[in-house]
């Protein structure tokens, strides 16, 4: 890319991340265009979809949760790398509102701009659930589908505000359900 299209598409995207910070996925590309001082064919010849748009704001942010989890994989114990991951992905899926819905849709549509990262995030959440499961600490009748399932319907929950102050609580809840020994002091003491 030519720095003066580098400078443009940079400056495009952090028009678009203040848009999107206050108005979440529903954040209008007309807005964002208009922000950024440009017309709307240019903000589209450089983000033709939402999800493109998306795809180029969670990008670094989930490549750097991909690494995570292969350094946590062997860094950490199986148990305190999934919690850590877990705790970190749930985090990602709330950097924008609504992302988290978005990110649900994309990783069955290959179609998706946003599937190639969704896929790879999921992916190194399931890695991290295989090594503790054959660790013996993670239950066996949950995969990386479910871990995912629960990491949204958790993002979901605590983006209410009836059930933000919950969070912490909400989260031991839904990663005790992963363990096979959910009332063990050591799992109790990771999830903090």
């Amino acid at each position: 890319m030519r720095a003066d299209a580098r400078k443009n598409y940079d400056h495009l995207l952090t028009v678009a991340r203040d848009v999107v910070t206050e108005h979440g996925i529903n954040a209008s590309m007309r807005d964002i265009a208009r922000r950024a001082d440009v017309g709307l064919a240019t903000l589209l010849r450089h983000f033709p979809t939402r999800e493109a748009l998306f795809e180029a704001l969670l990008c670094t942010k989930s490549n750097v949760l991909t690494q995570k989890a292969a350094e946590l994989a062997t860094t950490a114990p199986p148990d305190e790398a999934l919690i850590s991951w877990f705790r970190d992905g749930l985090a990602f899926v709330q950097t924008y509102s609504g992302v988290c819905a978005l990110m649900a849709s994309a990783h069955t549509d290959p179609d998706s701009a946003l599937y190639a990262s969704t896929t790879a995030l999921h992916s190194a959440g399931a890695r991290l659930l295989a090594r503790a499961q054959a660790e013996g600490t993670a239950r066996t009748d949950i995969d990386g589908e479910d871990l995912f399932a629960l990491m949204s319907a958790l993002s979901w929950l605590v983006d209410q505000p009836a059930f933000t102050p919950k969070e912490d609580h909400l989260f031991q809840v839904i990663t005790s359900a992963i363990f096979t020994n959910p009332a063990g002091n050591d799992v109790k003491k990771i999830m903090r």
